[in-house]
């Protein structure tokens, strides 16, 4: 899977109540329509809004030449065009991501094993 990270700044004529309208509200649905994208998640900087950055989104795809393939699309275009109009700094990271504990995956423990087997009796 690869996974890039977009690094936003709104541009200083924008609160960041505006951005994060805007953010959330229109340009989330464009990109969500990304070809190829599997996963997509946009994280909000908190803070007191003059942080370097206002906003980090992170996007997956099978693979980099999916991404690149979908941001050469209209849809893609309309993305980037969309993104660039409004934000004065767009840092972007193609990452490796390292996952050291994940609480969706819970590990089976031989007492587990008891309990799935007495609720198929």
């Amino acid at each position: 899977m690869f996974k890039a990270m977009i690094l936003l700044k709104r541009n200083a004529d924008m609160s960041f109540e505006e951005f994060t309208d805007w953010w959330l509200t229109e340009h989330a649905p464009l990109a969500k329509e990304l070809p190829g994208l599997q996963k997509g998640v946009f994280n909000l900087v908190e803070g007191q809004g003059d942080e370097e950055f206002d906003g980090v989104s992170e996007l997956w795809f099978n693979t980099k030449e999916a991404f690149e393939a979908a941001y050469a699309t209209e849809k893609g275009k309309a993305v980037a065009n969309d993104s660039l109009s409004k934000v004065s700094k767009r840092v972007r990271l193609f990452v490796a991501e390292n996952s050291i504990r994940d609480l969706s995956i819970r590990p089976i423990f031989p007492s587990d094993i008891t309990e799935l087997a007495m609720d198929f009796q």
